[in-house]
Protein backbone atom coordinates (compact mmCIF):
# COMPACT_ATOMS: atom_id res chain seq x y z
CA UNK A 1 0.00 0.00 0.00
CA UNK A 2 1.69 2.79 -0.80
CA UNK A 3 1.15 6.99 0.54
CA UNK A 4 -1.75 7.95 -2.01
CA UNK A 5 -3.87 4.85 -1.38
CA UNK A 6 -3.38 5.68 2.82
CA UNK A 7 -4.18 9.07 2.31
CA UNK A 8 -7.16 8.11 0.37
CA UNK A 9 -8.36 6.00 2.87
CA UNK A 10 -8.01 8.63 5.77
CA UNK A 11 -9.75 11.11 3.87
CA UNK A 12 -12.35 8.48 3.44
CA UNK A 13 -12.67 7.60 6.74
CA UNK A 14 -13.12 11.16 8.12
CA UNK A 15 -15.45 12.57 5.83
CA UNK A 16 -17.14 8.99 7.44
CA UNK A 17 -16.69 9.79 10.64
CA UNK A 18 -17.84 13.35 10.25
CA UNK A 19 -20.95 12.02 8.42
CA UNK A 20 -21.72 10.27 11.53
CA UNK A 21 -21.18 12.73 13.63
CA UNK A 22 -22.91 15.51 12.20
CA UNK A 23 -26.07 12.73 11.12
CA UNK A 24 -26.18 12.17 15.37
CA UNK A 25 -26.43 15.82 15.90
CA UNK A 26 -29.08 16.16 13.58
CA UNK A 27 -31.11 12.89 15.16
CA UNK A 28 -30.58 14.49 18.42
CA UNK A 29 -32.26 17.88 17.36
CA UNK A 30 -34.79 16.36 16.18
CA UNK A 31 -35.35 13.97 18.63
CA UNK A 32 -35.19 17.36 21.24
CA UNK A 33 -37.96 19.16 18.68
CA UNK A 34 -40.14 16.10 19.32
CA UNK A 35 -39.78 15.92 22.85
CA UNK A 36 -40.07 19.64 23.27
CA UNK A 37 -43.74 18.80 20.86
CA UNK A 38 -44.77 16.33 23.64
CA UNK A 39 -44.34 17.92 26.61
CA UNK A 40 -46.17 21.09 25.06
CA UNK A 41 -48.84 19.15 24.20
CA UNK A 42 -49.21 17.17 27.18
CA UNK A 43 -48.73 20.57 29.18
CA UNK A 44 -45.89 19.34 31.17
CA UNK A 45 -44.06 22.46 30.24
CA UNK A 46 -45.31 24.78 32.57
CA UNK A 47 -43.78 25.34 36.24
CA UNK A 48 -45.84 24.78 39.20
CA UNK A 49 -45.35 26.46 42.76
CA UNK A 50 -45.44 23.80 45.44
CA UNK A 51 -48.47 25.49 47.80
CA UNK A 52 -47.52 22.12 50.02
CA UNK A 53 -43.76 23.08 50.39
CA UNK A 54 -43.04 24.72 54.01
CA UNK A 55 -41.23 28.19 53.61
CA UNK A 56 -38.49 28.87 55.67
CA UNK A 57 -38.46 31.97 57.65
CA UNK A 58 -36.07 34.75 55.81
CA UNK A 59 -33.22 36.71 57.38
CA UNK A 60 -35.06 39.79 56.41
CA UNK A 61 -38.17 38.97 58.80
CA UNK A 62 -35.51 39.01 61.82
CA UNK A 63 -36.18 42.15 63.63
CA UNK A 64 -33.43 44.59 63.64
CA UNK A 65 -33.02 45.11 67.16
CA UNK A 66 -31.38 41.30 66.52
CA UNK A 67 -29.25 42.04 63.85
CA UNK A 68 -27.78 45.06 65.78
CA UNK A 69 -27.24 42.54 68.23
CA UNK A 70 -25.32 40.49 66.27
CA UNK A 71 -23.46 43.16 64.35
CA UNK A 72 -22.43 44.52 67.96
CA UNK A 73 -21.12 41.17 69.11
CA UNK A 74 -19.53 40.63 65.90
CA UNK A 75 -17.25 43.88 66.00
CA UNK A 76 -16.70 43.60 69.69
CA UNK A 77 -15.24 40.23 69.05
CA UNK A 78 -12.82 41.10 66.57
CA UNK A 79 -11.64 44.31 68.14
CA UNK A 80 -10.97 42.00 71.27
CA UNK A 81 -8.79 40.45 68.87
CA UNK A 82 -7.17 43.43 67.40
CA UNK A 83 -8.16 43.34 63.99
CA UNK A 84 -9.96 46.64 63.87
Amino acid sequence: MNVEQMLGQSGILTLLGMGVVFSFLIIMIVCMYALHAVLHALKLDKDTPAASAPTAPSAASAPAADQKAVVAAIAAALKSKGNI
